[in-house]
């Protein structure tokens, strides 16, 4: 993603869980010059972080604390986080994440926009099987989605 200036992503443990199942988690790194998720997801995903995968705490407690109580302590500390570091994007999947991340004014994408630019950079040839790998996973999309990403991709 050459823009001259560093790209940064936020990204919640969905997003890692559901790479690193289909084998896929070095695309992060390959997309974006610096990958950033807390504690809290680090913890959700529960296995040793890539060395590429910079942790960072949020700072503002409070504000944490206030998103948590509307989505999952994970998203809760990646949009609190988002406000405290400019990022390009923001990764999440869940619905009520993305909502409450949009509401804030902050740039969301899921895991299947990641894998849209991952084929639009090259680096994934088709996407169709890896849409495939994701649907024997417990990752939940649906087919209309799917099928969107799909026509994007010009598949």
């Amino acid at each position: 993603m050459p823009s001259g200036k560093p790209t940064l992503v936020i990204t919640d443990a969905s997003c890692l869980i559901v790479l690193d199942t289909i084998d896929h988690l070095n695309l992060l790194p390959r997309l974006f010059d610096v990958v950033i998720t807390t504690p809290e997801i680090a913890n959700e995903y529960g296995k040793t972080l890539p060395e590429w995968l910079k942790l960072i705490a949020v700072k503002d407690r409070l504000k944490q604390q206030e998103f948590a109580s509307m989505v999952d302590a994970g998203e809760a500390s990646a949009i609190a986080l988002a406000g405290e570091v400019e990022s390009d994007y923001i990764v999440i999947d869940d619905l009520q994440g993305r909502k409450l991340a949009s509401k804030l004014g902050l740039k969301v994408i899921g895991t299947l926009g990641i894998l849209l630019k991952a084929k639009q950079a090259g680096l994934v040839p088709l996407l169709k099987p890896v849409l495939e790998l994701i649907k024997q996973t417990d990752f939940r999309v649906t087919a209309t989605l799917i099928d969107a990403i799909l026509k994007e991709a010009g598949e």
